[in-house]
């Protein structure tokens, strides 16, 4: 993997061990579709194992200091549903990592879900509640 950020590489070190061992394979940086306005949408992983009916979409914020990555969390929750409605992909993550969030436990708590219609099936999860989800094969 090629990314030099800090989201790069906390998914090589973290998160692509824990898909490993629990049997999951991946695609990464995969273009899913267009974003309301036509741009492309990237998402970090679409993760996919045996016998799953849908692969996973996996999107991926990193925040160091506070920033612009918490003001990007709700469109990214409303472009993973909007994917999900294509009817391609089961389930969506967007996956918070960081010391620098002010709002991460509003985000993970479900409240953002609750406003946005049709993101039932996004999840916005801490970057250790995903690992720990993805090591017991439980994504």
């Amino acid at each position: 993997m090629g990314r030099e950020t800090t989201t790069g590489r906390v998914l090589e070190e973290m998160i692509l061990p824990a898909l490993r061992r629990a049997g999951y394979t991946w695609t990464e940086q995969t273009c899913i579709g267009c974003r309301p306005g036509g741009r492309k949408h990237k998402v970090d992983l679409v993760v996919s194992r045996e016998g799953q009916d849908r692969a996973l979409l996996v999107s991926m914020k990193w925040q160091e200091a506070s920033g612009t990555a918490e003001q990007k969390v709700p469109f990214e929750a409303m472009c993973l549903a909007d994917a999900l409605k294509e009817g391609s992909y089961g389930k969506a993550y967007l996956v918070l990592g960081g010391p620098g969030w002010t709002l991460r436990d509003w985000y993970v708590s479900g409240a953002l879900q609750k406003r946005l219609v049709g993101a039932d099936d996004v999840q916005v999860a801490t970057l250790e509640a995903f690992v720990a989800k993805a090591n017991q094969g439980k994504l």
